[in-house]
């Protein structure tokens, strides 16, 4: 099996994984994370599903990010696009249980984190890009010289703001996932022995000019041959 091929099954396995994750919070009941509440904020006011909704965000941020000067991996466009469908996937046929329980929503929550943070480890270490929202926090660090933490608090209480307004649904899981999520990510990356700082990614510009120069490497051996 190419090392490509490996690369590809860890990239899919990590994006179900994620939309199983972010199920799994959502149907816990107790309040929905930073983005998703953006998200359901768009559904109240398009009519589309949540999934159709973390798609569209994923279409305009990958364009931001390309105008910002980020470097997209194909990783990049199907994060943007199959966490999406797969959601639609799980929540249409009920796959997963709504909870009806404050402490069987904080398991559900707390499980869904943790099968985030295994899905980061998964799609990250796929070295194929960074996700849409990821990539807009990368971008955004390199043009403003602030901090990852100032960026990313920036952006997910943006994301917030304008879904509450909305209509999204803000509770008391909203607040922990704000908090926890990113120690749960970390406690992953730990179990796994993982530095993020050590993938090299591949990006879909280098693969462009590697397929153009053997197009054109090509035709100029048929030319020398006729």
């Amino acid at each position: 099996m190419s090392q490509m091929v490996r690369r590809f099954i860890r990239l899919f396995a990590g994006l179900f994984l994620f939309a199983v994750g972010i199920v799994l919070t959502i149907n816990a009941n107790l309040g929905l994370s930073p983005w998703d509440v953006f998200h359901q904020g768009i559904t109240y006011l398009t009519g589309i599903t949540m999934g159709q909704a973390s798609i569209g965000v994923g279409i305009i941020l990958v364009m931001l990010n390309a105008v910002l000067g980020e470097s997209l991996g194909w990783g990049s466009l199907c994060n943007m696009l199959f966490i999406g469908l797969f959601m639609d996937l799980i929540m249409l046929n009920h796959f997963i249980p709504l909870s009806n329980g404050i402490f069987s929503g904080l398991i559900m929550m707390f499980l869904g984190m943790f099968i985030i943070g295994l899905a980061s480890y998964f799609y990250i270490s796929a070295g194929l890009g960074s996700g849409p929202r990821d990539g807009l926090m990368i971008a955004l660090t390199k043009k403003t010289d602030r901090s990852v933490r100032f960026i990313r608090n920036s952006i997910e209480i943006s994301a917030l703001f304008v879904g509450y307004l909305l209509g999204g649904f803000v509770g008391a899981g909203t607040l922990i996932m704000s908090v926890v999520l990113g120690y749960i990510i970390q406690f992953v990356f730990k179990i796994f022995r993982f530095n993020v700082n050590q993938i090299q990614h591949r990006f879909i510009d280098v693969d462009l000019k590697f397929l153009r120069a053997k197009i054109l490497k090509k035709k100029a051996s048929q030319t020398t041959g006729i």
